[in-house]
C-alpha cells in the first residue's frame, strides 16, 4: 500500500493522527508527516484514517492494480 496525501489541502486536523498514529503525526502545530509505504498490518487503520480526513487531502494506492482513493 501506497499512501499520497495533498500537503496543499490538508489543513491540519488530525484525525488521521488519531487513527493510525504509527502512520501519520503531527509536527509542530500542523505540519503533518507520514508514512508512504506502511505495513500491511496497518491497512485497516490508514484505511479508517484516510475516510475520516475532513477534506479529503489521502488518497491510497493498493499497489495491487488498484488505484484510488477510500474516501467518500
Amino acid at each position: 500500500m501506497r499512501i499520497v496525501v495533498d500537503l496543499n489541502r490538508c489543513q491540519g486536523y488530525g484525525q488521521c493522527v488519531y487513527l493510525a498514529h504509527e502512520v501519520f503525526r503531527l509536527s509542530g502545530q500542523e505540519a503533518l508527516t507520514y508514512e508512504p509505504n506502511p505495513d500491511e498490518e496497518q491497512r485497516l487503520h490508514v484505511e479508517r484514517a484516510a475516510a475520516a480526513c475532513p477534506v479529503q487531502a489521502i488518497v491510497l494506492d493498493r499497489l495491487d492494480g488498484t488505484e484510488g482513493s477510500t474516501t467518500p
